[in-house]
């Protein structure tokens, strides 16, 4: 029983990829929530565990996209490789970007980071030779999951790709949670909660931070290889501030703090988004007025809301074993005549 509570969100998370297929009818949508909640994990890694509001995270994404673009279409190299590359792009492009950023604080740190982000798009923009410019990269390959010239998967359909995409998803899900409930993660919750105290114990607050934005950002760099392996396109709109602000909206909704709601908000928003635009073009505004929402009423996002219903269906059915009814007790009644 105590392996089951101590891999609970693992099993969830597991649990979620094996329905998803059942309540979604194309394969493609599918596989884009799983990557965009790929993308919330690392977001909330440095959100709801270190205490950093980061409008970076369309960096690290597009990144990866271009990363794996070029190799695909340049090298011809095979797919697990491609995937590295993009997490270590990604990386690395994260701890460039947070040497400079944790240095602030709050605000600052706000600034700096949408400043960046700013100019890594100007920058993908203007290599028009390298990254395709405004159109971005074009006919990227998918290629199949092979070893040694043996094909161990395919991923030529829409739902063999989310296969693949589901197995590595689960793989990352399952290694960030082993992060956040280590010596690591306690840690990062430490700073979050008061970094001047965490300073003062001996924790080297930089260091930690520059890890935490290391690890986020070569998990959301393998986000944006395994995205730009699904749409065959690595385009200039995945490094734009609007996807850094995505990315941000999907964790605030599912909840901080917690890896499963990632799961959670990721998947609200794509599958709520694709089924508002079918209805209406301005849907975003109604995005809006959800955020507005969760900001007044739902602090803890999508994931607190299913803690309080829990926690009221545990009550309910507590206080119905501690107080039978009266009128079905025999002796209660007879006392009563």
């Amino acid at each position: 029983m105590k392996i089951f509570v101590h891999y609970r969100f693992t099993l969830l998370v597991i649990a979620v990829v094996l329905l998803l297929p059942l309540m979604v009818s194309s394969g493609t949508l599918a596989t884009e929530v799983l990557i965009f909640a790929l993308a919330a994990l690392g977001c909330n890694l440095l959100l709801g565990y270190t205490g950093l509001m980061s409008f970076g995270q369309g960096i690290f994404l597009g990144v990866g996209s271009y990363a794996t673009g070029l190799v695909l279409l340049h090298w011809q190299v095979s797919l697990l490789p491609s995937l590295l590359i993009a997490m270590l792009v990604g990386a690395f492009v994260a701890l460039l970007v947070g040497w400079f950023s944790i240095r602030q604080r709050g605000t600052y740190f706000v600034m700096l980071t949408l400043a960046f982000a700013q100019m890594f798009y100007f920058l993908a923009y203007t290599l028009k030779d390298v990254t395709g410019g405004d159109n971005g990269l074009l006919n990227i390959p998918r290629p199949n999951l092979a070893l040694f010239g043996k094909v161990l998967l395919p991923t030529t359909s829409a739902w063999q790709y989310y296969s693949f995409v589901a197995i590595v998803f689960v793989l990352v899900f399952w290694l960030l949670q082993r992060i956040v409930d280590s010596v690591l993660g306690r840690t990062l919750l430490a700073i979050s909660d008061n970094e001047t105290r965490a300073a003062a114990v001996g924790y080297n607050i930089t260091l930690l931070k520059l890890a935490a934005f290391v690890i986020s950002g070569a998990v959301t760099g393998l986000a944006g290889g395994l995205h730009a392996m699904m749409t065959g396109l690595a385009p200039l709109s995945n490094i734009e501030y609007h996807t850094s602000e995505s990315i941000l909206i999907m964790t605030v909704i599912g909840g901080t703090g917690n890896l499963f709601a990632s799961v959670l908000g990721a998947a609200f928003y794509v599958l709520i988004g694709n089924w508002l635009s079918s209805l209406w073009p301005r849907w975003l505004m109604l995005l809006g007025l959800l955020l507005i929402a969760v900001s007044l009423y739902m602090h803890k996002g999508l994931y607190g809301v299913a803690q309080s219903l829990v926690a009221c269906l545990k009550s309910g059915r507590r206080s119905k074993e501690a107080d039978p009814e009266p009128m079905n007790n025999p002796e209660i009644k007879e006392t009563h005549s």
